[in-house]
This record gives C-alpha cells, sequence and structure tokens, in this order.
C-alpha cells in the first residue's frame, strides 16, 4: 500500500539514433499524474520530431499546442549554447512546470536524482548536510531543522533561518526538490548557503562539508524529576520508514525501567508518513479519533486508533518549537485535542496538507497533495500551527534546556 506523505517536505524518453525525443503532448498535461485527467488536440502545427507513445486520456480538452513546438524550436536553434540543451532536462523541466503552475510547493515532479533523494532521507541515510527543509506562507525556503550532530547542525544553521542562495543560485522560485538536489552532494564535498537569519538584515555566506547523514528516527533516554521521579524520555526526529519499529524498541526499553511518566520530544521534527504519526498517537490513546482528511469537495475521513498501547496511562508532556511540522502537528494536535498531553515549547511551524508519493517511470515520482488534514476537534493549522499549552523560551545558553525542564517539572505534580 502507497504510504502517505506530509510535507517534511518532493515514462521518460531519451536520445535515440540521434533523434531528440520530445515532450509528448498528454504527458504535459497530466497523463504521468496517473489520473488520465485530459484529451487533447493539437492544432495548427506539425513538429519536425519524431514522437513515440501518444497515449491520450478520456476527457476532452480542446488546446492548440503549436505554442510549444515553436518555442522548443527556437530554443534548440538559436541558444547560443548548444550544451546547455539537455532534452532529457528540458523534457523534466516541461512537465515540473506544469506541476509547479498549481501553485502549492508541495506538489512537485521529482526527477531521478530529487526523488533518490526523497526516499533516502525517509530510509533514514543519505549524504548530504543534515538540514530539513519546507516553505513558509510566503514561499521562502526555510530550514524547519537542522538534523542534531550534523554537518549543518555544527556549523551553526538553525530553525527558522531562509535559504536564500545555494552555491550562488537564487532560491527564488526554486522547487523543493531541487534546492534538495542542490545542497545535497558526495561526502566530502561541500556546499554554500547564503542565509537570513532571524534579525539580519542582510544575509551571510556559510560553507558545510557534505557527510554520511545516518539517522535513527526515535531515541530513548531516562530522566529524572526535580523530586526523583523516573520519566521515559523519547525523541522522535523524524515519521520515515523504520520510525515504528524503533518505537517499539524504544518503548521496550522505557516500560522496562517502570516510567512514571513520559515525554515525547518532537521539536525540530519535520514530519514524514501520517500513517507513523497515527501509530505513535495510538500508544497513548485508548481509542478514537487521531486525525481527519478533508478532501476538495469537503468530505472528512477519520482516522483512528489502529492498535492498543502501551502507555495509556503514563502522564504525558509533549514538546514543540517551529521546527515540529506536518507529522508531528497530527501527534501533537491529537494529544491537545483528546486532552491526553501537556504541550509545551513554541508555535510549531504549521502545515496542514496531505501529499500522496506516487511512483514514476524511470526512477521519477511527484508528490501530489490530495487532501488537508484536521485534528480531532476539526482544527485546520496551516500557516498557523499548533499554540503549545505553556510557552516556555528556549533562551540562548546552548548548554540549558528549559522546555525540558518544564516537561519534568509538570510531571512532577502528576
Amino acid at each position: 500500500m502507497k504510504k502517505i506523505l506530509q510535507t517534511l517536505y518532493q515514462g521518460f524518453r531519451r536520445v535515440n539514433g540521434g533523434l531528440i525525443i520530445i515532450i509528448i503532448l498528454v504527458f504535459v498535461l497530466g497523463w504521468q499524474l496517473g489520473h488520465r485527467d485530459y484529451q487533447l488536440q493539437v492544432k495548427n502545427y506539425q513538429p519536425k520530431f519524431s514522437v513515440s507513445n501518444q497515449l491520450p486520456s478520456d476527457q476532452n480538452v480542446n488546446i492548440d499546442f503549436s505554442l510549444f513546438w515553436q518555442t522548443w524550436n527556437l530554443l534548440s536553434e538559436k541558444y547560443i549554447d548548444k550544451k546547455a540543451l539537455d532534452p532529457q532536462k528540458m523534457y523534466y523541466g516541461a512537465i515540473q512546470g506544469m506541476v509547479a503552475a498549481v501553485g502549492d510547493p508541495y506538489t512537485v515532479f521529482l526527477p531521478p536524482s530529487s526523488q533518490q533523494t526523497s526516499k533516502e532521507q525517509l530510509g533514514g541515510s543519505f549524504e548530504g548536510v543534515g538540514i530539513q527543509l519546507e516553505y513558509d506562507k510566503d514561499n521562502h525556503l526555510v530550514v524547519v531543522a537542522p538534523l542534531k550532530d550534523t554537518p549543518a547542525d555544527k556549523a551553526g544553521v538553525k530553525a527558522g533561518d531562509l535559504i536564500v542562495g545555494i552555491n550562488g543560485k537564487d532560491t527564488t522560485n526554486l522547487s523543493l526538490p531541487d534546492a534538495v538536489s542542490l545542497i545535497k552532494g558526495p561526502k566530502g564535498t561541500s556546499v554554500t548557503l547564503a542565509l537570513l537569519s532571524a534579525n539580519d538584515t542582510k544575509p551571510h555566506d556559510i560553507t558545510i562539508t557534505r557527510d554520511t547523514i545516518v539517522v535513527k528516527s526515535v531515541e530513548y533516554e531516562s530522566k529524572t524529576t526535580p523530586t526523583g521521579k523516573n520519566v521515559a524520555y523519547i525523541r522522535v526526529a523524524s515519521f520515515g520508514e523504520k520510525t515504528d519499529s524503533e518505537w517499539d524498541s524504544a518503548v521496550s526499553q522505557a516500560l522496562a525501567n517502570a516510567p512514571q511518566g513520559v515525554v515525547v520530544d518532537l521539536r525540530n521534527n519535520p514530519g514524514g508518513y501520517l500513517d507513523s504519526a497515527v501509530y505513535l498517537a495510538s500508544e497513548f490513546l485508548d481509542g478514537g479519533t487521531v486525525v481527519m482528511q478533508e478532501d476538495a469537495q469537503g468530505n472528512r475521513t477519520k482516522m483512528d486508533v489502529i492498535r492498543v498501547g502501551k502507555m495509556l496511562k503514563l502522564p504525558l508532556v509533549v514538546l514543540i518549537n517551529k521546527g515540529s511540522a506536518s507529522a508531528s502537528e497530527i501527534f501533537s494536535g491529537a494529544m491537545q485535542d483528546r486532552q491526553r498531553a501537556t504541550l509545551v515549547g513554541d508555535q510549531s511551524f504549521g502545515k496542514g496538507t496531505i501529499q500522496s508519493a506516487e511512483d514514476l517511470p524511470e526512477g521519477t515520482g511527484i508528490h501530489i497533495t490530495t487532501a488537508k488534514w484536521l485534528t480531532p476537534d476539526g482544527r485546520w493549522i496551516h500557516h498557523i500551527g499548533l499554540t503549545p499549552d505553556m510557552k516556555v523560551d528556549m533562551g540562548t545558553d546552548p548548554a540549558k534546556d528549559p522546555q525540558l525542564d518544564k516537561a519534568l517539572e509538570i510531571l512532577d505534580s502528576k
């Protein structure tokens, strides 16, 4: 079964026999999306290329496609740098432009390199600098979170930093997968980011050496409250392919120590699989709704608890901040609406849409926004975020964690 992404946030032809294989009309208008949305009528123009696999879909849209071919011809004939005219890239670029035309930064076509990056990140291992990216409400490329102990984290990249340039390339109108592809690279190579941090008046450059990033999505540690209570501290870094099994392992370790309370730390967790958020939430909820999906027609579908949890009665505090997005907000929103936990920290990121991830031929893919998600009480927190029950500022001392301290203090009183 295809998993649904949050986001977290990303049959092609080659050159054969010297002939430039061009973008077929039906792909440009959506056949590759798998929805078979358009049947096209090409008028008034006969291209000079060999076109293969023209498979129209079953809806009638009358479009004069001559402009596309004229533009392709003019670019091919007149552009000064012939080496830059890569038909495969032009083909992918046309599809990317079609998908981008809907105006949603989370609905994107992924060429092979971007598709591979997306799968690697959800799988928990990749080569790069360790930055989770999203778009803010103004469509700025923003750092949701640097992953702990990665090159980006060690170089001082912070959640909330805007990335305005990558190796000198302006990020305005750059898609999320393209940005990830530019930042990603082989271990030992470097990338230069132009960052605009909070209160900065102009960007500053930072050069980071890439490394292999191995991300364990769930980690457990035993903590003690001020009065000596034993607390299970479970840090969830993302909701990826291994999160459910890693969570089960962490819970087993925690229960072996007979905890009197639980802290789930979702700070700087950019999200991932919705199904995984429901799985983790089921650890603490005794039945009922975790999240609702709302489609384009306003129809709502409830996603309920899917198993019997092992921590149903333990007092719970959830830590969030501006780097908590998507699936993190689904989990936190369920805990807040169901009055199961106290949310502590800062306002969360605010990503309230669901993306379906579809594999396409030859290693490509597409992420399509298919629904909104709502908390159990029907709240849509897109571009708003979740407001913590207890707001606590982190301060500036990296050796201190006042948000975690507050969580332990709350559990002391339970």
